[in-house]
């Protein structure tokens, strides 16, 4: 592996694994008072963008990264505009 991909992926995980914890603490807890509807949309939309540019220049760091991201920030949405639609 080049260096210059291993710090790709060193860099993909730590970024990717520094949002575990808050998204573990809000799947168990189910507490979503404190997320921003907006902030997660454009977030969430963000990471897809992210997500394509990595497919579409082949940076596989950035594609492994962001398909992991995007599926916890996907679910914390979900989750937001489901519990906030009951009352939670």
């Amino acid at each position: 592996m080049r260096l210059v991909d291993a710090l790709g992926y060193a860099a993909a995980c730590l970024t990717t694994f520094s949002f575990v914890p808050q998204a573990w603490h809000t799947f168990r807890t189910r507490d979503v008072s404190g997320i921003s509807l907006a902030m997660y949309s454009v977030f969430t939309l963000g990471i897809a963008a992210w997500l394509a540019y990595g497919l579409l220049i082949r940076a596989w760091p950035v594609v492994v990264a962001n398909v992991v991201t995007f599926m916890l920030a996907a679910s914390i949405l979900a989750m937001k505009i489901v519990l906030t639609r009951r009352g939670h």
